[in-house]
């Protein structure tokens, strides 16, 4: 079987069944190839993927349509180019985390995942002024140094970092927690297709998932994980930052703060997570100091 047959065969399989790697393991110790799935037994296939023999049955018939269609051309045809875990251009730091993303989608400029320069700036969703103010002091140093700004595409201090990024000349991916052909929020389908020219959209969900709520804490340990650190702008003490965060501090990850006003609500995630050791910054050089010890 030849690369682009594996390929393909792969793709047909995520596309029906998206799961992490950690999920597919089994089934590729048995199968690397993927050429005896739909010949295997659904009761293997089900202890293999740890899923229902219901399921694994639907799975495999899914499957054997899916697999004549040619998946790679589909993608080309969408401007969507998709990346197995296997391929040169998959970034390597994903594979670090416990659960990588079996394959990735990108659309746009895809050379941005080859700088290994990227640091995330995220926050609430409530951002207010000063996190914009924040965000437009820190990041022309690391503009400079070519950084890659990494955001998630959220209304709020996502959707700041990838603006100021832009219009400060520097370079920034969005991360989504659904597929390409849903973006979401809505009011962020303009700021996502000013992104393809120039910069990159990456999803590990294929293009038809629409938003669900339990897809955007698995889109935070991509964020995490393309990244050599965080920076949070404003948040809650309760809010999907903090999880963000969780995954850096488990990955090993820089974790940096913006300290803000002790009369602010926004405030109190950033100042909780500096009592637990992210370090405090007000500058971008700050960061790049700790970056490069």
């Amino acid at each position: 079987m030849n690369n682009d047959q594996f390929t393909n065969r792969f793709l047909a399989l995520h596309y029906i069944f998206p799961v992490p790697l950690n999920k597919l393991f089994p089934l590729l110790e048995y199968d690397p190839e993927l050429s005896k799935l739909e010949k295997i037994s659904p009761q293997l296939l089900s202890k293999l993927c740890k899923i229902t023999l219901e399921r694994a049955i639907k799975l495999q018939k899914m499957f054997q349509e899916f697999v004549e269609t040619p998946m790679i051309q589909m993608y080309e045809k969408q401007s969507i180019t998709p990346i197995l875990f296997s391929d040169p251009n998959y970034p390597k730091s994903l594979l670090n985390l416990y659960d990588p993303p079996a394959a990735i989608y990108v659309k746009g400029k895809i050379e941005l995942l080859s700088n290994p320069k990227k640091i995330a700036i995220i926050g609430s969703r409530e951002a207010t002024d000063y996190s914009a103010e924040s965000i437009k002091t820190i990041l022309p140093p690391l503009i400079n140094e070519e950084y890659v700004i990494v955001s998630g595409l959220a209304k709020g201090a996502d959707t700041l970092a990838h603006e100021i990024t832009m219009n400060l000349g520097g370079k920034t991916i969005a991360v989504l927690g659904t597929g390409l052909f849903h973006v979401y929020p809505k009011q962020n389908i303009k700021l996502a297709n000013e992104m393809v020219k120039n910069q990159l959209l990456l999803t590990e969900y294929p293009p038809y998932i629409t938003p669900q709520k339990w897809n955007f804490p698995m889109r935070n340990r991509i964020i995490s994980g393309l990244s050599k650190g965080v920076v949070i702008t404003e948040a809650t003490k309760k809010s999907g930052t903090v999880s963000t965060m969780e995954h850096a501090l488990e990955n090993g990850k820089e974790i940096f703060a913006i300290p803000g006003s002790i009369h602010s609500p926004l405030s109190v995630g950033p100042h909780m997570l500096i009592l637990e050791g992210a370090k405090p910054v007000w500058d971008g050089h700050q960061i790049l100091e700790e970056l490069i010890k």
